[in-house]
């Protein structure tokens, strides 16, 4: 007896039964879009200025889904779906701007799209302070810069920018950092005898350079996405770069994934001109200048400790006010609204030279 699962009139019942659930799905979707439009009307009926983008509260929808998500998509794809709808919906009123550290192509672009989705605006900025000075001007409403990677450790250039900015962080986006060889169609692969890439890149791909490509020329370059753009024209080059830069040039993939470490991942801060309200699951971001006197690093983190306040990092750098003084810039979970958190900076306000909060933002959920 054969088995008749897979025939015609089944396969085209299932089709069927998909073309209805399409059709059910846009009926939503317009619904939700049109109770988001409505929600802006009255936002902007109390208050012309009203600012639609709410980052406490699209992280609650986003952990919602994640936690309602009943398969059998994974729940990170799930949200990524919800993701692109609330970015869309929000863009029919007012369509964000957000500032990234350029060119076009870069991980910090791939960083701001993944938070904010594809109806966003990106504009790149071609150095992080100049991120910072757009924000500020209010001609972007946010911008994206990178803090950390996993392997290389802090982008200093983020963190002294901060010492000068008023601004806020208000998210936080961690992105897994996939690095790939890449050619134009012009190049013969035996004959690649110069590799373009950033500094953190090379670094972040030594051991497999140093392994596959030891005799080509390293050069530096300012992005992963210039380094693309370079060899797309160059018959004997290759570059390191991500999908994104591999897309836009139009180049081949020598190799997948050359990263030493296969967690390689990089942080971003997500920078705005307001304070973000709780959002259930916060992290909190100040920078310290301790007094220079014996047992100040001690006095500095023993709040945290007394309190049981999770440190999540600790970061020292020069202070510019003096020579063998340093600040420190600490992120820590909790929010400034919460009671024992207002408790434990007001105890650190009291013994440091200086404290600035940077920000209370949500946890990254994508």
């Amino acid at each position: 007896m054969s088995d008749s699962s897979n025939s015609p009139l089944d396969l085209a019942a299932l089709r069927q039964r998909i073309d209805t659930i399409d059709s059910d799905l846009m009926r939503l979707i317009s619904e939700r879009a049109e109770c988001a439009a409505q929600v802006a009307h009255v936002k902007t009926a109390d208050d012309p200025d009203a600012v639609f983008y709410r980052p406490e509260r699209e992280a609650q929808v986003l952990r919602r889904v994640m936690e309602e998500n009943p398969g059998p998509l994974h729940r990170e794809e799930m949200a990524r779906l919800f993701r692109e709808i609330m970015s869309a919906c929000l863009a029919l009123e007012k369509p964000i701007k957000v500032a990234y550290l350029g060119p076009e192509g870069t991980f910090t672009q791939q960083a701001a799209l993944k938070h904010f989705g594809h109806s966003a605006i990106s504009l790149p900025m071609a150095a992080i302070d100049e991120v910072f000075r757009e924000v500020e001007a209010g001609a972007v409403n946010y911008g994206v810069v990178p803090v950390e990677n996993s392997t290389e450790g802090v982008v200093n250039n983020t963190l002294d920018s901060f010492m000068d900015s008023g601004l806020h962080i208000s998210g936080e986006v961690v992105l897994r950092i996939h690095h790939h060889l890449l050619m134009s169609s012009i190049t013969r692969q035996d004959k690649i005898s110069r590799i373009y890439s950033h500094p953190q890149s090379f670094a972040q791909c030594r051991k497999w350079l140093d392994a596959h490509y030891p005799h080509a020329e390293r050069v530096a370059v300012s992005s992963n996405a210039e380094a693309a753009r370079l060899v797309k024209t160059e018959w004997h080059s290759a570059a390191i770069a991500g999908d994104m830069a591999a897309q836009l040039y139009g180049l081949d993939h020598v190799a997948e994934k050359i990263e030493d470490r296969p967690d390689n991942s990089t942080r971003f801060l997500i920078i705005g001109n307001e304070s973000v309200p709780p959002s259930g699951t916060d992290k909190t971001s100040v920078v310290v200048a301790m007094r220079n006197e014996p047992g100040a690093l001690h006095a500095l983190l023993e709040p945290f400790h007394r309190h049981h306040v999770d440190m999540t990092r600790l970061e020292t750098r020069p202070s510019r006010t003096g020579a063998w003084n340093y600040v420190f810039f600490i992120d820590f979970k909790g929010h400034v609204d919460e009671p024992e958190i207002a408790s434990v900076l007001e105890e650190v306000r009291r013994g440091a030279q200086d404290m600035k909060v940077l920000g209370s933002y949500p946890v990254g959920v994508l």
